[in-house]
């Protein structure tokens, strides 16, 4: 059986999902985070079913790619039962979205989740009385908890065995009438689509543009036009908003019927909120916050990066090499030895501090509000405030912030916002940043580099913008509650982010690694740093690590350990300028991005776009960089 969990952002289905199934997505409180949906086999008892966590939708009927791609999903009724996420201390919002779920007539129960912050905020709710005036069961969770989980995938396969239909939500008698009076003449046309005749009616009253693509005869068109107009005559509003509004009215007499709101304990939050979104302070606290993340993320990992290091090259490789014949044979393990130790002693230390850290702003729900402050940031560039999501997801990895740009209408925001992403600095970009400006300039200096690259970023979508100028919209976003975050939800998240480096870029790192080894031998890289010395010369750069800059583009962390195998040492100041360093990293930071960044760039925008997209990060690169070694020799 499939079980489908679909319900409003930030309803907690994610969270459900990833403690049912593990990992397999990234809950970060985003609305329209995302335009797919994931999938997972688990077992229930003795049983194995399909659990599917839909994208976060308000309604089913909406332009929004990720609200599309769940509507599809739904009206195709693949589904054995659909699981209705609902925050519960939002809860008369919520049921507009059950009522729709309703006129799908497919089966469905009613999850009330976060039932702690119902309590919190003195909604009581009687889940028996929501049961009857819908006609399902109703299961009570608090999923960052775990509670009441098992009970909740129980009930729905138990539900998605039987055949009892819900409760039929009716609206006003002029609206019911104008349903009643177009169902025999669509119903042919719900027969053909295997849709559900009321559906279809309220849709087509509703101006649905594709229940509209839909009608194939001219006098059955006549008659929606017909009882649209007579609904707008009646009630002074176009026919979508009439019935929106009914919708809007059912769900606050149920939410009457069912619950009732005491005092709420407490408004801490409403303070928090005062000062962390204030026009002023909000942006004083966001430094003070990546401040203190960048500087313990830097002293954890310098903590623990030397002592490793030292191992390996002190204990493990000596060790290993006595066993090794001299030659060729050495120059391979000594590459692989080198390519295990840069994953472990390097990039990990600075990593999983940072992945940490990047959790629990998710989880404590911080990251939304720093798309709050920089939405009105984005406009001034002239782009969409949607635009600031895939822009925050790009610090983690630039592979699914530039897929979370599908949540774009428009083919130039997208083209933009996916050329901004791909200069972000990823996971692996911040791993070079920390692991070279962090430990030989210092923390405060790493910060620096962001806060050069937003400005930068800021300069090159100013003039994106200009030459491709439209009008941006505005965008709605809900902050959502703060959170304690949860150990094992920080913990299986940080998890899930550093599985692709484990499984994907450590391979690569250690091939990266014994490939140079192997152009050393043979002396192979000599000539491909003389192929690029024009470049590296105009950086001011040892030519040696020219071929360093060739590999980067494959991983970012491969760029660094490989630049400690190009210049010999670990010791980088002893052979680089701290002026070299930063000029380095900043054109690490903004170059060409990793194939993989570039394959889902490529399926995204298509050939050309990602050709120029490469270019302006490119030169964008070049520029920064002259201007680093320009600066440093100035002073």
């Amino acid at each position: 059986m499939i079980i489908t969990l679909a319900g409003q952002p930030n309803s907690g289905k994610s969270t459900i999902f990833n403690d049912v199934a593990g990992y397999k997505t990234i809950t970060a409180n985003f609305p329209g985070k995302t335009v797919e949906y994931t999938e997972s086999k688990i077992r229930i008892g003795k049983e194995i079913h399909t659990l599917t966590d839909l994208p976060g939708t308000y309604s089913l009927t909406s332009l929004d790619p990720a609200e599309l791609e769940t509507r599809t999903y739904l009206l195709k009724g693949i589904s054995g039962i659909t699981v209705n996420v609902i925050d519960a201390s939002l809860l008369a919002r919520s049921i507009e979205l059950t009522i729709q779920l309703s006129e799908l007539d497919v089966p469905y129960l009613v999850c009330l989740n976060m039932m702690d912050e119902a309590k919190k905020k003195g909604v009581i709710i009687d889940k028996e009385a929501l049961s009857e005036e819908l006609g399902v069961s109703v299961v009570e969770t608090v999923a960052n908890k775990g509670i009441g989980i098992t009970d909740l995938l129980q009930t729905a396969v138990r539900d998605g065995k039987k055949t009892k239909k819900s409760a039929t939500i009716t609206y006003s008698k002029q609206v019911e009438d104008a349903i009643s009076a177009l169902i025999p003449s669509i119903r042919s046309l719900a027969a053909r689509h295997s849709l559900p005749e009321r559906l279809v009616a309220i849709k087509l009253l509703e101006n649905d543009e594709y229940f509209d693509s839909l009608i194939n005869s001219d006098s059955l068109l006549e008659e929606v036009y017909a009882l649209r107009k007579k609904l707008e005559d009646s009630y002074g509003h176009p026919s979508d908003i009439v019935i929106s509004s009914e919708r809007h009215a059912e769900a606050l007499n149920i939410f009457e019927r069912v619950a009732v709101v005491t005092h709420a304990k407490n408004t801490t939050t409403e303070k928090i909120d005062n000062f962390l979104m204030h026009p002023f302070y909000g942006y004083v606290a966001l430094v003070i916050v990546l401040v203190a993340l960048f500087n313990i993320v830097f002293r954890l990992g310098s903590m623990i990066e030397s002592p490793i290091l030292d191992f390996f090259s002190t204990g493990v490789q000596p060790f290993i090499l006595e066993f090794v014949p001299e030659g060729f044979a050495t120059t391979i393990v000594s590459g692989t030895v080198d390519g295990i130790a840069g994953g472990i002693g390097i990039v990990l230390p600075f990593l999983v501090p940072f992945l940490i850290g990047l959790s629990i702003l998710e989880d404590v729900g911080y990251l939304p509000r720093i798309a709050f402050l920089l939405d009105s940031f984005l406009h001034k560039i002239g782009l969409h405030g949607k635009s600031i999501i895939p822009l925050i997801l790009g610090y983690g990895c630039s592979v699914p912030a530039i897929m979370g740009a599908r949540i774009l209408e428009s083919r130039r925001d997208r083209f933009i916002v996916i050329t901004l992403t791909s200069m972000i600095p990823c996971a692996a970009r911040i791993t070079v940043i920390l692991a070279l400006v962090g430990i030989y300039l210092g923390a405060n200096w790493a910060l620096g580099v962001f806060i050069i690259n937003i400005v930068v970023l800021a300069i090159v979508g100013y003039i994106l913008s200009k030459l491709m100028p439209e009008m941006a919209a505005g965008m709605m976003l809900e902050i959502p509650k703060y959170h304690m975050p949860s150990v094992k939800s920080v913990l299986n998240k940080t998890w899930f982010r550093i599985k692709e480096f484990i499984i994907v870029a450590w391979p690569i790192i250690i091939l990266g690694s014994i490939t140079l080894s192997f152009l050393n031998y043979y002396n192979i890289d000599s000539y491909l740093n003389t192929a690029i010395s024009p470049l590296t010369l105009l950086l001011g750069l040892p030519t040696v690590i020219g071929v360093t800059l060739v590999f980067g583009v494959l991983r970012k962390e491969l760029a660094m350990l490989m630049l400690f195998q190009a210049l010999g040492t670990e010791n980088v100041i002893s052979i680089m300028s701290k002026t070299q360093i930063l000029t380095f990293t900043m054109f690490i930071v903004f170059y060409i991005p990793c194939v993989a960044t570039i394959g889902v760039m490529l399926k995204e925008i298509g050939r050309r776009d990602t050709f120029f997209a490469v270019l302006i990060g490119t030169v964008v690169a070049i520029i920064m960089a002259i201007l680093v070694r320009i600066g440093g020799m100035l002073l």
